[in-house]
């Protein structure tokens, strides 16, 4: 009971800390040492026996494994968005985009770079990274408060495409090892799933900008912001190709690769940008220089949450409501989606979410003969629900070290999107796939 109390409490004041501006390197590791005092998890690995359980270990282990993971990718991700900025590329881009679908459809634009991205195989951190720039310069124009600039991001990258079927994001492709299933499974709900959550994500977001927009709000401009008047810009296609090489690199080493492909695709894609616009740059030195240390600030912040998360799996509680999550009676999809979407809540990760409910799941499931593709669906969508919450790395990242916001001022509408649009769209699949479509 107290090890329930301490994982919940501790989850709870995570997200208190993180909606009031505490530093993640601080507020991270305070979380879960209240999470390991109260299950009585030893705090050092020297007083217990080698391998087992302990604060400091299991922390750093969660830290220093998701550094060691995407450290690269989180590099060359935000040098890439630094040296799109710098050498105006991604103003050109942007300018491009007015010129062609006007001010009005600023938002829908940037929504449709990520999407782009997202379902080429490009890492969710990484196009934040790269397209925040192009969204900036957009914004401006369209004179549009910032505060929904991480949302638009967001609703382009971690709603409708990340687990759709087709999608080469990781969190389509998991449940494959578990369920023998292709990253195609259940199509047809997803399709529809997918069309929904982006024509009523686009709506509610147009929605809550047009109501700020009407209460007086503007685009607020910052030092930090890249001048882009009365300096010469590259033509739109120089800066376009970047991002095309960045997409094409990407989808075609990545089941070869996994996400090391993005190492290369990145590369590629800041070569590509030096190469064709090196005589458009202001300091291409600066933008790397920028580039890393913005790395380090949203690898360091998304780490301490997935630290705080290795400290939660230890403790005697997660496993009580893992085993309960999985046991929910009724139907198999309901009680999967249940299972994987509060996992995930709890770790701040959908990935996780998966890789901790499918090994106890599915062949529980399986054996039930419960439809193997509509499973792997409904579990890939609910992933992506309640892993949005305020404590989530990404969310962390995008609002904070890539935007610049305050989760005070810019979750309400991420949340609206990336937690509200999923759950209703997790709703809609579970009823088409009990009716029996795709099925």
């Amino acid at each position: 009971m107290l090890s329930m109390i301490g994982l919940i409490g501790g989850l709870l004041l995570l997200i208190y800390l993180t909606m009031k501006g505490m530093n993640l390197l601080v507020a991270g590791p305070l979380c879960a040492i209240v999470v390991a005092l109260l299950s009585g998890l030893p705090l050092f690995p020297q007083l217990v026996e080698e391998g087992m359980p302990n604060y400091v270990g299991n922390y750093m282990g969660g830290f220093s494994g998701f550094v060691a993971a995407w450290f690269p990718m989180f590099l060359l991700g935000a040098i890439f968005g630094k040296v799109m900025e710098d050498s105006g590329a991604a103003d050109s881009v942007s300018k491009w985009v007015v010129e062609k679908l006007g001010l009005k459809q600023a938002v829908l634009a940037i929504v449709l770079a990520c999407a782009i991205l997202t379902y080429g195989g490009v890492s969710l951190f990484v196009v934040a990274f790269s397209v925040y720039p192009m969204a900036v310069s957009l914004f401006k124009q369209a004179d549009l408060p910032r505060r929904f600039i991480p949302a638009t991001l967001a609703f382009g990258s971690v709603t409708f495409t990340m687990t759709s079927a087709g999608s080469p994001e990781i969190q389509n492709w998991i449940p494959i090892e578990y369920l023998n299933t292709s990253p195609y499974a259940g199509w047809e709900v997803s399709l529809i799933v997918a069309l929904f959550m982006a024509l009523f994500g686009y709506w509610w977001l147009k929605r809550m900008i047009t109501k700020a927009v009407a209460k007086g709000e503007r685009f607020e401009g910052r030092k930090e912001d890249p001048e882009i008047e009365n300096r010469p810009l590259p033509h739109p296609l120089l800066g376009l190709v970047p991002l095309v090489i960045v997409l094409i690199i990407s989808f075609i080493f990545h089941d070869d690769l996994k996400q090391s492909a993005l190492i290369i695709a990145l590369l590629g894609g800041i070569l590509s940008t030096y190469l064709l616009n090196r005589k458009y740059f202001a300091n291409f030195g600066r933008a790397v220089s920028d580039g890393t240390l913005g790395a380090l600030i949203a690898i360091g912040n998304t780490a301490a949450v997935v630290g705080f998360g290795g400290v939660a799996k230890a403790v005697p509680a997660f496993e009580t409501a893992v085993n309960f999550m999985t046991g929910i009676p009724g139907s198999p999809l309901i009680g999967g989606a249940i299972a994987v979407s509060v996992i995930a809540g709890l770790t701040g990760s959908a990935s996780g979410g998966q890789v901790i409910a499918l090994p106890i799941l599915a062949p529980h499931y399986i054996d039930a003969g419960v439809n193997a593709e509509a499973l792997h669906r409904t579990i890939a969508i609910s992933s992506g629900a309640l892993d949005s919450l305020p404590h989530n790395g990404y969310v962390v990242t995008t609002i904070r070290a890539i935007c610049g916001e305050t989760h005070q001022d810019a979750y309400g509408a991420v949340g609206a999107l990336t937690v509200i649009v999923p759950l209703i769209g997790l709703a809609l699949a579970i009823v088409l796939f009990s009716l029996g479509l795709g099925i």
